[in-house]
């Protein structure tokens, strides 16, 4: 496995080589074989009779820290993600980025992302499993701001790494807090020790410090502001970062420490929570009143997120199923919701849905596969749409929430149902605003830039293997149940999932939900001019965007005040500013290590020579700095030196 992690990032060493023949051939296709070996060479543990695998690689052993990496149901889904998507989005890069681009830059990016994410999924030590996680914001920083000369992309990559760094450096304190609770770095060691874990009077700091991490990478409430201004990247970026990795990373995350979380009722009360309130927000609020295309997607993938983070927050085995379920459908939908968005892009010169319109008999392939992904993102009750058996098992899960001790957990047990229905209504309206707004409806082509054209087959190839992988998946469920699925359920929750995939069920709640759901949702969507014009007297700017700018804008101002209070040219300040560091750093230390309880008993006599050979270097020193004469301040200087010097070569201490 160890290859396999850095086989991306040893490819990237030869990218500006092979970029100087991108006339020729595109760089793309060189890229294209890391993720496609990757992929190859972990499909073979797909299976029934598949077992966890571990290896370790010594790397720092006196701060235990080592290369484990381990494979379980867990991270084989995500690491299949990570290399089928990324082959694919590869695949779609080299016919949507022309070749006078920088490739060379966004294909080395690229590939440190990747490799960054394998690490991440794969890392039983904590602390690499923070270097990865650490490097995945670095890359996602260079690959959203790759169109620099854009004011736009510098902020949303800017926005993106500080936000997703803050998190992790508080995860770093979570881990810290593990390991010493623990005395393990290693996660299934750790999960041994549950009982230890839960017990301890630091749970509630670990359990924030690390939630906080997860959270700001899967782009949950209130952290989820930087998502959308993350749009400004290459659509091949958004597809990789925002469907299948970056964001799910988070969801990883939540989903590793399951196992030793799950077993405190704040835990369900926190995530359920959050995943509920992001799912709702991100549809019902602000989805519905996007109008770039990436901009409706950037929100549908927070409220899919936050649907995903609910129900692992929900704890039970169904629940843990469904998430589990919903991440592989989510990468399949969404992944080609974001190419035909770049399709569409690429071939009518805009992405404003008020100019779009009609592109069905202009672009019909491309259309038909938005609708089978947007109807299947949308959970419409089809046998051949994923999308539809996880957002059902949502709704089951949610039904199943009791038993808690707390007020607060028991109010949000019986309030989640209704929540869920609620917030998976607006998920259909703006689904059906998004495929109906794009594709049907009257022509504008006086409104857009270039006259739009079915796109070539090197573009369509990857949203029609995705938009297969949606209807093959929900035709025969039970494959990917069996042979994958039910072992990533098993590593979570840590029991086998036996449970057969259906698609009929009966009359039962949670069809009654779904239908509520449709019905609902059609209703909404057909009259979405009637009711939109509410959002005209709610303030667009409702979110944290505008503390995210404040807290910026305040720690530049106050970082440069500082600067040039101490900054200002003279080296006897800096000098001193030095000294004055040092020796409180110095007291500081000792006085917390009682280092002045000094033990004299087994040192020397101290002569009256040596005293008066002391005092008389501390006058030359002091003497010195009050010196104007630069010949005086030497002499002075090397007459302290010189009194070192008959100190230490002095016979007594010869002997």
């Amino acid at each position: 496995m160890l290859f396999a992690v850095f086989l991306p990032v040893l490819l990237a060493i030869f990218i500006p080589y092979l970029s100087k023949w991108k006339e020729k051939i595109h760089t793309g296709y060189f890229v294209l074989l890391a993720p496609l070996a990757v992929f190859i060479y972990f499909i073979p543990n797909v299976g029934n009779d598949f077992t966890p695998i571990i290896q370790s690689y010594s790397w720092i052993p006196s701060l235990n820290i080592a290369l484990d990496f381990y494979l379980d149901g867990l991270s084989l889904l995500f690491v299949l993600l990570i290399s089928g998507i990324g082959t694919l989005v590869t695949l779609y890069s080299i016919f949507y980025l022309h070749t006078s681009e920088r490739l060379g830059q966004f294909y080395v990016y690229l590939l440190l992302f990747m490799t960054a994410m394998f690490g991440v999924v794969l890392s039983d030590n904590v602390f690499v499993l923070y270097g990865f996680w650490e490097l995945t914001s670095i890359s996602s920083f260079l690959l959203i701001g790759y169109w620099n000369f854009k004011e736009r992309s510098r902020y949303g990559a800017l926005k993106s790494m500080l936000i997703t760094v803050f998190g992790g450096l508080s995860m770093l304190g979570g881990f810290i807090l593990l390991t010493s609770i623990t005395e393990t770095t290693s996660i299934q060691e750790m999960i041994l020790q549950t009982d230890i874990i839960l017990s301890s009077e630091y749970f509630g700091l670990i359990l924030a410090l690390i939630l906080l991490g997860a959270f700001t990478k899967s782009a949950q409430f209130p952290f989820h502001i930087w998502l959308p201004d993350a749009m400004e990247a290459p659509t091949p970026v958004s597809a990789y970062l925002h469907s299948a990795t970056m964001v799910k990373a988070g969801i990883f995350l939540v989903a590793r420490f399951t196992p030793i979380f799950s077993g405190n009722e704040w835990f369900f009360v926190i995530v359920s929570g959050i995943g509920i309130i992001t799912l709702i927000w991100g549809g019902s609020y602000m989805a519905i009143r996007q109008t770039d295309l990436k901009g409706i997607l950037a929100f549908s993938t927070i409220s899919q997120l936050g649907m995903i983070m609910a129900m692992l927050g929900f704890g039970t085995k169904l629940a843990i199923f469904a998430a589990v379920f919903h991440i592989l459908n989510h990468a399949t939908f969404k992944g080609s919701l974001f190419m035909i968005a770049g399709i569409v892009d690429h071939e009518t010169g805009t992405r404003d849905i008020r100019k779009l319109g009609g592109l069905v008999t202009l672009m019909p392939i491309s259309a038909t596969l938005a609708f089978f992904a947007t109807f299947s993102m949308a959970g419409l009750p089809l046998p051949f749409l994923n999308g539809f058996y996880s957002k059902e098992m949502f709704f089951d899960a949610s039904l199943e929430l009791q038993h808690h001790s707390m007020w607060i957990s028991q109010v949000l047990s019986q309030a989640i149902p209704y929540l869920a229905v609620f917030g998976s209504i607006f998920t259909f309206v703006y689904s059906m605003y998004l495929v109906f707004g794009t594709f049907m409806g009257e022509k504008k082509l006086d409104q857009l830039p270039v006259k739009p054209h079915e796109a070539p087959i090197g573009l369509l190839l990857s949203p029609i293997i995705l938009v297969i992988g949606v209807i093959v998946i929900g035709l025969f469920p039970n494959i990917v149940n069996s042979s994958f699925l039910a072992h990533t359920a098993e590593a979570i929750y840590g029991e086998p999932f036996d449970k057969k995939i259906q698609y009929w069920h009966g009359w039962i709640t949670p069809l009654y939900m779904s239908l509520v759901v449709v019905g609902g949702g059609a209703v909404l969507a057909l009259f979405r001019r009637n009711w939109s014009s509410i959002y005209s007297f709610l303030p667009g700017k409702l979110s944290f965007n505008k503390v995210y700018d404040f807290l910026v804008d305040q720690s530049e101002k106050t970082s440069a005040k500082i600067t040039n209070s101490y900054m200002n040219g003279s080296i006897g300040r800096y000098m001193a500013l030095i000294l004055v560091a040092i020796l409180g750093c110095t007291f500081t230390v000792m006085i917390i290590t009682d280092g002045f309880a000094w033990d004299t008993t087994n040192l020397a006599p101290i002569t009256i020579q040596e005293v008066l050979i002391a005092i008389a270097m501390a006058i030359a020193a002091v003497s010195t700095i009050f010196t104007r004469n630069k010949i005086g301040a030497i002499l002075i200087l090397a007459s302290s030196g010189m009194g070192l010097h008959y100190y230490l070569l002095s016979t007594v201490h010869l002997t």
